[in-house]
């Protein structure tokens, strides 16, 4: 008998639940919604359940408030967190989300020891760090959610600009999450043509300006919330990649050390994911404005590891 995976997903607000809903419709595995707040998580798994003679996805979800039904998964979404307000920067995120993703990793690393962790939670790249931390986990088995979100919102503005499909399009992004991402006009083409030949630069200037902005874009037009589809269909593809050892190679928040340079940080890389978790980080040659670009988003993001740091050991 083949056993399911199963998913446990910390937090079951607008991303938790958009997560579980992608997930079961993937029939990735068994979904265990987490929240703080009693009712929701169970009343949001049984709608989505119900959902399933419908879409014709068949797979086990339960709603909780208790970390003991999380016990065995193989992979743990921690979405948990504020979200972001309009006039509220990532940073200004940090000392309300330290505490909680620090708890949310700790309580579930303790029932899945074997998990894959994966961070959605703002500001990403210091989450990831305050994640591995509390989890006592190996490196390769916390990860955060940032690169496959913003290469497909770059993704998307190139396709809008061309007028073309998002499935042709391919494309790379570097470094932390927010305004100091790395968009990578020379990883990035169109049906195997460059985009630098079919997109002036004055326009692709403009197009990855608005990707860097692209999550205060919807978080303004929403007034009192933030994203939730595409990082939920973001964080699912990560997660499949795991569940089904695809090897899939994505940009996520990755622990490096040697590679690149970066000295003991997650930043956002290309990486090979699979059962194991991160596999390999790729290493890629990048030009001088791409390599001043990536120096000045890591410093941003060791920036935001030093305040966490402190606030999860009282210094």
């Amino acid at each position: 008998m083949i056993q399911r995976a199963k998913i446990s997903i910390i937090g079951s607000g607008n991303v938790g639940a958009t997560c579980a809903h992608w997930a079961a419709a993937a029939e990735l595995g068994d979904i265990v919604l987490l929240d703080i707040v009693e009712g929701m998580p169970q009343g949001k798994a049984l709608d989505l359940r119900q959902a399933g003679p419908v879409e014709r996805f068949d797979c086990n979800l339960i709603g909780t408030n208790d970390y003991a039904d999380t016990a065995g998964s193989d992979v743990i979404i921690i979405t948990s967190g504020l979200a972001r307000k309009p006039g509220m920067s990532r940073d200004d995120l940090l000392a309300r989300n330290v505490e909680i993703v620090a708890g949310a990793a700790a309580q579930a690393a303790r029932h899945s020891p074997e998990a894959v962790i994966i961070v959605v939670s703002n500001p990403l790249d210091a989450m990831v760090y305050a994640a591995w931390k509390a989890s006592g986990f190996p490196p390769h088995r916390v990860m955060g959610q940032a690169g496959v979100l913003d290469t497909a919102r770059y993704r998307t503005f190139i396709a809008m600009e061309l007028n073309c499909s998002v499935e042709d399009i391919t494309a790379l992004l570097l470094g932390g999450h927010g305004d100091d991402m790395v968009p990578l006009p020379s990883c990035t083409s169109v049906a195997g043509i460059p985009v630098t030949h079919l997109i002036p630069p004055d326009r692709l200037a403009a197009i990855i300006e608005r990707t860097r902005k692209g999550g205060g874009e919807i978080v303004g037009l929403l007034k009192t919330g933030s994203a939730y589809y595409a990082p939920a269909a973001a964080t699912v593809q990560m997660a499949e990649a795991v569940i089904r050892d695809k090897k899939r190679i994505l940009p996520v928040a990755a622990y490096c050390d040697r590679e690149y340079g970066i000295g003991g940080l997650f930043v956002g890389v290309p990486a090979v994911l699979g059962a194991r978790g991160v596999e390999k980080v790729l290493e890629i040659p990048l030009s001088a404005e791409e390599q001043a670009a990536f120096r000045v988003s890591i410093d941003h993001v060791r920036e935001l590891v030093e305040a966490a740091e402190k606030l999860m050991t009282g210094r």
